[in-house]
């Protein structure tokens, strides 16, 4: 069953729409599965959006914040449920935690930042959730060729690919979260390739 997600996205207000329009129909089936959503708390971009959406269709929706971004990101008001932390480390830290999987949609270096950090961790063996990346209109192309590539020049592991998952619209999401392959602290086995002799 899948309880809670957290959700990496842009706080950009100048994006265009059709990353706003995913965002609004993704949150709507998060709301139609009754699945709550852990984010960055802002009340702007695609952060607000999302959050919006949520409180709009009596879903459950938490925030998480440094107390120095209050101002930079403003807190989104109407989110009831809200921590506030000490720096972006223990933010992302808090990300990870009791959530069933990860989505990032469109974003910045922030949602970048956010994104390889999980991914490297769960090539560590340290987190094992699925990591569902939200392709928009081919916004990550870039990233899944790079990730790819990573794979073909062996800086990864052919098994690293089963790490994460695009997917091109949001409702492929819910079934892409449910079709992750299973992942533990084993993995820490293969996250290093050694020359063959």
């Amino acid at each position: 069953m899948i309880k809670n997600v957290t959700v990496y996205c842009s706080s950009s207000q100048a994006i265009p729409d059709k990353y706003f329009a995913a965002t609004r129909a993704l949150a709507s089936i998060f709301i139609e599965h009754n699945i709550g959503v852990v984010f960055g708390g802002g009340a702007v971009g695609l952060m607000g959006c999302m959050a919006d959406e949520m409180i709009a269709g009596g879903g459950y929706v938490k925030g998480i914040m440094p107390h120095f971004m209050r101002e930079v990101e403003w807190a989104h008001p109407k989110v009831q449920h809200f921590e506030f932390v000490e720096d972006m480390a223990q933010r992302k830290h808090r990300f990870l935690q009791g959530v069933d999987a990860l989505i990032t949609l469109p974003g910045g270096t922030g949602s970048y930042e956010e994104l390889f950090e999980a991914i490297s961790l769960k090539r560590l063996g340290k987190f094992f959730k699925p990591i569902i990346i939200l392709n928009t209109d081919g916004f990550y192309d870039p990233i899944r060729e790079q990730l790819r590539r990573c794979i073909e020049e062996k800086f990864m592991h052919p098994e690293h690919e089963h790490m994460w998952a695009f997917v091109d619209h949001p409702h492929e999401v819910i079934p892409a979260i449910r079709a992750a392959r299973q992942w533990g602290a084993d993995a820490i086995k293969i996250a290093t390739l050694r020359q063959s002799k």
